[in-house]
């Protein structure tokens, strides 16, 4: 049996052929022993399981940084020449770094596992001619399996049998309804019209039917998927982007300078032991030891801040990568939308009524003309909605204060629009005509004699003979006015059903399809799957924070349409549609300028999702993906950062994604941008006011090797204040409180690199001081007073005017000295800790001897004072220049004219 070709072809072949081709049987199913036998050769009915990191991996890759190469070979030199207190200190910072990223990472994969409902599948298979329950890892090809409402498809099924049978294929079509199934082939469709099949991980949500297993495991479109999951790359995040090449950059520097002045010094006739002691030196000094390990805790608090906003942040660079997004491409089935049919409007006796509330919840209220009405006092209303209570299968039941439903969508929110008014059940159904593709309608007959109908506008007008009035009473039925009335609730992207009535004589027991009874017309019930409430804010918030906000569904185009409309995706202007058909037309050299140009794109495949995101990053794009099914799980990973929903998100997709949203809320990404946006700022401002020393300090030793005078600070000096200024006046940069204005600027252009041209600028005006500063003090204090005083002079001015630069990089823009303090009360204790810790190092005996330092008079520490104000001073007077240059810049624009984004913005 070769079953290859026949997941490809089945859909377009009749049933009886893909059964006989499959050597099975449409009756009575497969054998045990056959099963058996068949699970021996294909194995179980299961994904391939996603490899994770072990927690030994996850801890070492938390070293794989240049950097951190650098540190390693620095620590190992100074232990082989014997200094194992500047070796144990170097590891020291090394092993806190590495151990705040695991345990981030690790309590990230913690959260998520819990996220995971961890339940077991069983399906209902036929063999040897009886049903069983099996799990769904058992099912094999050739396998008969029935289907009910309420079950999962468990494999990639021919249907070979179909009575009313309707599966939600959200989760891997984007298709926002019930679909309804026909065992006839279709052609050559698409897979979200392949009416005759039904596939694994999709749910019955009514009738039933039987299906022969054409794929399993791997095999299923499920499983293709997942192959694509697992071919796609992963994508490195602005930050990781910016960091790594930061980091190269900066440790080839430090490696080249290190090695000149080696050569220098030996040049000089410097002992080798020294050089090597005064090259590493300089590489612990220039190394900015503290970099990792503060981005690592700023991202981990922004991390612990979205926990709080409902998001679960699988990867730490995720955080900043939303606050570089340019892009952001959203499903729209239960993203934008609830995931839940809800009627919102009801024609009835001739007026149309505005229904509010969302979702199940039997909560609303009903309008005419913007006025509230008693649906009591209008018959033609309740009729309408009763008969879209009786003829019914759905409930509604409230679980720990949120709404379920048990049944098709459709009929859900046919309950919950009689539940808002209060209509009361019908009498007890004594029959029913079940509903159908062929039919299109539904009828029910209930102990009272009552019929009542629900169907498609085209079918159960043509039933009707007459209609019933604003008053209840029966008048004369014009079908082209209600037609024409649904034709427009339908291009509001609406779905329109139509009801009627019949009375015959209580108890009558049997409804005659053949023959119908003549029906009164009651009227329309028209619903879609809304919009979250705080959809359209939130993307109102992504435009005017300069993010564009594009639709990518499997919908139909007038359904995605409307709901584009409704959440204002074209911010004011017509929104532009693209379908797959229109999307597979367009060559791929033409594809990033459409995508560019487009809001919504419609009936799009998995391939095509994926083709989209590449063809934005195509245009330097930043993009983020939002999704909850299968068929969003490629492009999540191919995204610069993919956002998965937790809570209707299937487990593909939240393996795949970067984030998780654990209330499914699209609302809650404007808070992750807005998070994101304020930790790229803080980290800027930290490593403007960090690097700084780490220049200044390979600049002070440089000098000192290149004249041949005795070091200024000794390594062991250097790690203390990499230890302690840096990460105490560092940290509290990582709870820094977001600018005011963070959501109206622009995204920051994801070609800049991580510092523009006025930061470097201002790094280096500051190292010039401390240099300055620095080398100054030391040879004037070595003259009055021994070298140790010297030396810890050296230590003290690069701790003070560190200290005076925090008050400067609070904002980069603008003054903020006292108020830097009142908005961030960890200023203040980081810098009277800072200056603890300085007259501990100072003047404690225990420090003296492990750091070499000396107790310091008056004078010293004024002369200090001094330098640091300078540097205070100096730097405001060159922010004062930046804002006058930005100032005429703007003047030149014009008042209201729009120039284009400077290359280089000042930083906030």
């Amino acid at each position: 049996m070769n079953t290859t070709s026949i997941p490809k072809t089945a859909h377009t072949r009749p049933a009886a052929e893909v059964v006989r081709e499959l050597d099975g049987d449409p009756e009575k199913g497969l054998t045990w022993a056959e099963a058996a036998a068949r699970r021996e050769r294909t194995g179980p009915n299961e994904l391939p399981a996603a490899r994770r990191r072990g927690p030994l991996a996850r801890f070492a890759l938390q070293f794989h940084s240049p950097l951190i190469y650098v540190l390693l070979a620095a620590a190992l030199v100074t232990a082989l020449l014997g200094d194992h207190v500047d070796a144990i200190v170097i590891m020291a910072v090394v092993l806190l770094n590495a151990f705040v990223g695991f345990v981030q990472e690790s309590r990230a994969e913690q959260a998520l596992a819990a996220l995971v409902a961890m339940t077991r599948t069983v399906a209902t298979v036929i063999r040897d001619g009886r049903r069983h329950r099996v799990p769904s890892t058992e099912i094999v090809t050739g396998d008969l399996v029935a289907l009910e409402a309420g079950d999962k498809v468990p494999a990639d099924l021919r249907l070979v049998e179909a009575a009313d049978l309707r599966l939600d294929e959200s989760a891997l079509t984007g298709e926002s309804t019930p679909v309804s199934k026909d065992p006839a082939p279709v052609g050559e469709v698409e897979l979200a019209d392949r009416r005759d099949m039904a596939y694994s991980g999709t749910f019955v949500t009514g009738g039933r039917g039987t299906g022969v297993v054409v794929a399993v495991g791997g095999a299923t479109e499920l499983g293709r998927i997942h192959r694509m999951v697992g071919r796609t790359p992963g994508v490195q995040t602005p930050l990781t982007r910016k960091i790594a090449r930061f980091s190269r950059l900066v440790t080839v520097a430090i490696l080249a300078l290190a090695a000149l002045t080696f050569l220098i010094g030996l040049a000089r006739g410097q002992p080798v032991d020294e050089m090597l002691i005064a090259a590493v030196a300089l590489a612990v000094g220039a190394i900015p030891e503290g970099l990792p390990a503060v981005v690592t805790i700023t991202l981990a608090l922004g991390v612990s801040r979205m926990v709080g906003r409902h998001v679960i942040i699988r990867r730490l660079p995720a955080v900043e990568t939303l606050g570089s997004t340019t892009v952001i491409c959203t499903d729209k089935t239960g993203t934008l939308t609830r995931n839940q049919m809800t009627v919102t409007a009801v024609a009835a006796g001739g007026r149309l009524y505005e229904v509010t509330g969302g979702g199940y919840a039997p909560h609303g209220r009903f309008l005419v003309d913007g006025r509230v009405v008693r649906p009591a006092d209008h018959p033609a209303l309740t009729a309408t909605l009763t008969a879209g209570l009786a003829c019914n299968d759905a409930q509604i039941t409230e679980k720990d204060g949120r709404w379920e439903l048990s049944g098709d969508p459709t009929e859900g929110a046919l309950v919950a629009s009689a539940r808002k008014a209060g209509v009361a059940d019908a009498a007890r159904r004594v029959a029913v005509i079940p509903f159908s593709s062929a039919r299109q309608y539904m009828a029910t007959l209930h102990a009272d004699g009552a019929v009542y109908v629900k169907g498609s506008v085209e079918r159960v007008l043509p039933m009707c003979a007459d209609r019933i009035d604003h008053a209840g009473e029966r008048e004369p039925l014009d079908r082209d006015a209600i037609a024409e009335l649904a034709d427009d609730l339908g291009r509001q992207g609406l779905r329109v059903m139509a009801f009627a009535r019949a009375e015959l004589e209580p108890g009558t027991a049997q409804l005659s399809e053949e023959e119908p009874p003549p029906l009164t017309y009651l009227g329309l019930q028209a619903m879609q799957d809304p919009p979250r409430e705080a959809a359209a804010g939130a993307v109102r918030n992504c435009l005017t924070a300069g993010i564009q906000v594009k639709m990518i569904t499997g919908d139909h185009a007038a359904t995605a349409r409307a709901v584009g409309e409704r959440v204002g995706l074209g911010g004011g202007r017509p929104i532009r549609v693209m379908t797959g058909a229109e999307l597979a037309a367009t060559p791929d050299a033409d594809l990033p300028e459409a995508a560019e140009r487009t809001d919504v794109f419609a009936r799009v495949s998995p391939e095509q999702k994926l083709r989209l995101v590449t063809a934005l990053q195509r245009r330097r794009h930043v993009v983020a993906m939002t999704g909850d099914g299968v068929n969003d799980a490629p492009a999540l990973k191919q995204a610069d950062i993919g956002v998965a929903m937790g809570r209707s998100g299937t487990e593909v997709a939240k393996e795949s994604a970067d984030m998780v949203l654990t209330d499914d809320d699209f609302a809650s990404i404007e808070a992750a941008v807005e998070e994101g946006r304020g930790v790229f700022d803080n980290l800027v401002k930290f490593i403007v006011w960090a690097l700084p020393a780490n220049v200044g300090l390979g600049l002070v030793l440089v000098a000192a090797i290149v004249t041949g005078g005795q070091l200024p600070i000794l390594p062991v000096q250097v790690l203390w204040l990499n230890m302690t200024a840096v990460l105490i006046l560092g940290l509290p940069f990582a709870v820094e409180p977001r600018d005011a204005d963070i959501m109206r600027r622009p995204p920051r252009d994801p070609s800049l690199p991580l510092l523009t041209r006025a930061h470097v600028a201002q790094i280096l005006l500051v190292s010039a001081v401390l240099v300055a500063g620095a080398f100054g003090l030391f040879h004037h204090e070595q003259g009055i007073g021994s070298t140790e005083e010297a030396r810890t002079v050296v230590v003290n001015v690069f701790a003070l005017t560190l200290l005076a630069y925090v008050f400067n990089c609070l904002s980069l823009h603008r003054p903020l000295l006292i108020g830097g303090i009142r908005r961030n009360r960890w200023i203040g204790v980081g810098a009277l800790g800072l200056i603890a810790v300085q007259l501990l190092y100072t003047y404690a005996p225990f420090m003296n001897e492990v750091f070499g330092s000396a107790p310091l008079g008056a004078g010293p520490w004024l002369r200090m004072v001094a330098v640091a104000v300078a540097a205070y001073a100096v730097v405001e007077a060159f922010k004062a220049v930046l804002r006058v240059r930005e100032s005429r810049r703007v003047k030149t624009a014009g008042p209201g004219g729009h120039r284009r984004r400077s290359p280089d913005p000042p930083a906030r």
